[in-house]
């Protein structure tokens, strides 16, 4: 799928104005809103700080700090309620239950899954970016070290978000599953290259480590 243009101009637009120190340069049209008014069908609502349970068969799904509200896609214009409603299916389909969280302290894919899997009853979670990158981890590994590394996000599409929720799943199970199936496109990278590092800035300027874990309640229109 090719790269969202109106997005592409918008994240570019305010990364430079930023840079400029606010100064104003001649608008590419007010785009800036256009990506928030996607995302009208999921609804993230914060309810306080994580309370970690001892549930064994649940598997704790943790969000990037812009994931959802300040980003509403994926690199490739997946719409995040897309994204966990593929990745909740995918548990439910192992029998397992879930819940989310917000990790504010870092935007590292690898430690987000690894804060949520420290948080999970069963020590399993998933870390998933705003731009698509994703982790399955575990609570006993390294946070560099990881179960499962989805690290193209260009080619991550809704079959394989689904796939990481029921691997997740099968994980807290204590079932060893076959690795979800990587795509690999060695165009993919410099295709996306600029744009993924634009939306990694925007996303890293949401970060807050002094803010704890938040529980989330999540809702589809």
């Amino acid at each position: 799928m090719a790269i969202d243009e109106r997005m592409l101009k918008s994240v570019i637009e305010e990364v430079l104005k930023e840079m400029a120190g606010g100064a104003s340069e001649a608008p590419v049209e007010p785009k800036k809103e256009e990506i928030p008014k996607e995302v009208s069908s999921l609804v993230v609502t914060e309810i306080g700080d994580f309370v970690p349970s001892n549930r064994a068969d649940e598997v704790v799904i943790g969000l990037a700090p812009a994931f959802g509200v300040h980003q509403t896609k994926t690199i490739i214009g997946i719409d995040h309620a897309k994204v966990l409603k593929e990745v909740i299916a995918g548990i439910e389909e192992e029998g397992l239950s879930y819940r989310f969280v917000k990790i504010y302290r870092t935007s590292d894919v690898c430690f987000i899954a690894h804060d949520a899997a420290e948080l999970s009853g069963s020590g399993i979670g998933i870390g998933i970016q705003s731009k698509g990158t994703s982790v399955i981890h575990q609570k006993d590994l390294f946070p560099l070290s990881n179960l499962e590394l989805f690290s193209q996000a260009p080619l991550i599409d809704l079959e394989t978000f689904r796939a990481i929720g029921k691997n997740a799943a099968k994980y807290a199970k204590n079932e060893s599953p076959a690795p979800v199936p990587v795509k690999n496109d060695q165009m993919a990278r410099p295709k996306y290259q600029a744009i993924a590092a634009l939306l990694h800035i925007k996303e890293t300027e949401y970060a807050d480590r002094n803010k704890k874990p938040q529980e989330l309640k999540i809702e589809f229109k």
